[in-house]
């Protein structure tokens, strides 16, 4: 335990110290300006800023993205300051003790000035004063441009990146703690570039200072030196502007240094690469040094030249090109997706196929998409089938399916696990609405019976999620004693698919809205421009003819044939939603007895008694009423009456096909769809005079 206590102090002393290092280094700056410094400390102060801006511009040349390096605007704070307490410390050393001669304010300034300057003043001064030029003029402008149009580009992007974010959580590319994760990445990403921008002004500023403190230092070091301690002009000028300039160099090297380091930070572009590895590879192309090599031959090979130096030169370029690789437009990619990859870090990935049309691909797996199926962990098997998915196959099958069947292009479905089902568990939502859910058993098959079979065949019974028919989850050893007991079975892929079909066509009406009916009439308006542009909005809105159509889909009537139903619609007499719909069935009359009968054949129907019906349809027409046109009982009643005839018909293979009374057809319609989803229920008028009609059952008769 004392031990324990002992490492637990330990650490906390360590943490503290830790802490502490910044507050006294603010401290000591400060002290610094204001307290005399003897020449050594000078010198170890001047060396310790030096390392500083070496190892600040190491870092920034070998960090792979700019925000690795998130401390940097604080990092360039600290450093200017310590440059600047520098500047201070050593001013009041020149100017006091420089008469003495110039190694009065330290080695290192002594060092630096007599080595730049050596012996001329004037050459002292002009290369001092390139050097502000490099810094000021063009490293440290340029770079602040740079750093002001990065900080408003990340600010401006910073809203759409946040709604990407949303947008791929929400999608279940991402989980909440990567989405998370991903905003604050976001946020320190402006953050950052937000205090470049002010972190450039540091560095400006630190190259005027060093050209101000220069001029102090000249000019004050020349009168304190004649004035006050009688030396001559030469002697003043030789020891204070050999003090001024090593003092300016000391400052100035380390400020080129950091304005280097801030003018690689604000260039970088993110990757998985530092700088050096990404200029090897983009700059050490093979096609672009043999040309160099070409040119510095024939540049050696003119009369007057260097032609030693420039043939050395031009055989550097040809090593160069012949150790070289180009960078292919794959190999490009492939590094393009790679630092896309480590700049979305966390992100999940779909499964993937080669054959496209057959795979749902990111593409499909859009963040618009209104469709929705959630697996249980036990189910991602099916999804990331080695043999390309056969579910997700399937999936994309029935969107094309359906989509053809009904006339729209169906949104993409939308795949992802959901720890909060059971493992075996998969649900279906449509606009975050839940429409059906049930269980399906990886490695087990769904055998469903016929009826005709007495053969029990062991297993969990369940009913079978599409049609709710009696069915087992059987081994798959079991699968052939099964088909010869008169089984049909079939895989859980098939099952969920099958499900996911009837779902869709179903409710295809709550996937069709005003952009969706907007597109198909853009699509018509290329054949039939005054047709649409007469019809909408002139006669009757977006709106409603939006109804109209999620009407006739709510039925399953395809609504490929737009332009008829527009056709049909210009004519109507009355403006009316409901008219507006029996309009546009009876147009669509022809495609919607195909779905039931073929050209050549009998259409088989079943209709009411006409005794039953005619009582409904005066019940109907009496004044006032505005309930339900049939009485719950008998609705009961028929439902029942029609299911029995569904199944004989079902055996057969054949639809039900249910006609009465216009003013009957729409409330029958919704009744019988509610137990009878594939049930067609038309009006007298939308059968075809030329059609033949067998009539094969009368519901409500005296039997």
């Amino acid at each position: 335990m004392a031990d324990v206590v002992s490492n637990s102090q330990q650490l906390g002393l360590g943490q503290i110290a830790r802490s502490s290092v910044l507050p006294l280094a603010l401290i000591t700056f400060i002290l610094m300006m204001v307290v005399p410094l003897p020449p050594l400390l000078l010198d170890i102060f001047f060396t310790a800023n030096i390392l500083l801006s070496l190892s600040v511009l190491m870092v920034s040349v070998n960090t792979y993205r700019p925000l690795e390096f998130s401390s940097f605007p604080t990092v360039l704070l600290f450093a200017t300051v310590l440059r600047l307490a520098l500047n201070v410390a050593s001013t009041r050393v020149v100017l006091v003790h420089g008469h003495s001669g110039t190694d009065s304010a330290g080695k290192v300034i002594q060092a630096f000035g007599e080595f730049v300057i050596g012996g001329n003043f004037v050459v002292g001064m002009l290369v001092f004063g390139i050097l502000i030029v490099i810094n000021l003029v063009v490293i440290t402008k340029g770079t602040g441009r740079v750093s002001e149009v990065t900080a408003r580009f990340t600010l401006d992007a910073m809203p759409g990146k946040q709604m990407a974010i949303d947008a791929d959580l929400n999608a279940g590319l991402l989980t909440p703690d990567q989405a998370r994760k991903r905003r604050a990445e976001v946020g320190q990403e402006a953050d950052f570039y937000g205090s470049m921008d002010g972190a450039t002004k540091f560095v400006k500023g630190d190259a005027i200072a060093g050209l101000l403190i220069l001029a102090i230092n000249i000019f004050g070091g020349l009168i304190i030196g004649m004035a006050q301690h009688g030396l001559n002009f030469d002697a003043a000028a030789r020891t204070y502007i050999t003090l001024s300039v090593g003092d300016g160099l000391v400052a100035q090297v380390p400020s080129l240094l950091l304005s280097i380091a801030t003018a690689v930070i604000v260039t970088r572009s993110s990757g998985g690469q530092d700088l050096s590895q990404q200029l090897m590879r983009q700059v050490g192309m093979r096609r672009a040094w043999w040309p160099v090599a070409g040119m510095l031959t024939l540049l050696g090979l003119i009369p007057g030249m260097p032609s030693v130096i420039f043939l050395i030169g031009a055989a550097g370029a040809a090593a160069v090109a012949y150790y070289s690789t180009d960078i292919t437009a794959e190999e490009q990619a492939e590094a393009d997706e790679a630092a896309a990859a480590a700049a979305a870090a966390g992100k999940e990935s779909f499964s993937s196929s080669e054959n496209k049309e057959e795979q749902l691909t990111i593409e499909d797996v859009s963040v618009s998409s209104s469709l929705l199926l959630e697996v249980g962990y036990g189910l991602i098997p099916l999804i990331e089938d080695a043999d390309k998915s056969a579910l997700v196959a399937r999936i994309t099958g029935i969107r094309k399916h359906v989509s053809r069947d009904l006339g729209f292009v169906f949104p993409a479905v939308r795949i992802r696990d959901n720890l909060t089902l059971s493992p075996s568990a998969y649900r279906i939502t449509i606009g975050g609405a839940i429409v059906a859910e049930d269980v399906v058993y990886p490695g087990r098959l769904l055998a469903i019976e016929s009826g005709s079979s007495n053969v029990v065949i062991p297993g969990e019974a369940v009913k079978d999620p599409t049609f709710g028919f009696d069915a087992v989850w059987i081994d798959p050893i079991d699968k052939q004693r099964a088909i010869a007991a008169g089984y049909t079975v079939v895989e859980p892929s098939t099952v969920v698919a099958t499900h996911l079909h009837q779902v869709l066509m179903q409710r295809a009406s709550d996937l069709l809205g005003q952009d969706d009916v907007q597109t198909l009439l853009d699509h018509v308006s290329k054949s039939a421009p005054s047709l649409v542009s007469g019809l909408v909005p002139k006669v009757i809105t977006l709106a409603q003819l939006t109804q109209v159509l999620k009407a006739l889909i709510i039925e399953q009537i395809s609504i490929s044939d737009l332009r008829r139903i527009l056709e049909a619609l210009a004519g109507a007499k009355s403006r009316e939603p409901d008219d507006l719909i029996e309009t546009a069935r009876i147009a669509l009359a022809p495609i919607i007895v195909q779905r039931a009968s073929g050209p050549k054949e009998a259409l088989s129907v079943i209709t009411l008694d006409p005794g039953l019906e005619q009582l409904i349809v005066q019940s109907a027409r009496q004044p006032g009423r505005d309930t339900s046109l049939i009485e719950p009982g008998l609705a009961r009643k028929l439902v029942e009456s029609l299911q029995e005839q569904y199944r004989i018909l079902s055996q057969a293979g054949k639809s039900l096909v249910l006609v009465t009374a216009p003013i009957l057809r729409r409330e029958l319609s919704a009744i019988i769809r509610q137990s009878i989803p594939d049930a067609l229920v038309l009006s007298y008028k939308e059968i075809p005079e030329t059609k033949r009609i067998n009539v094969i059952a009368v519901i409500g008769g005296t039997e």
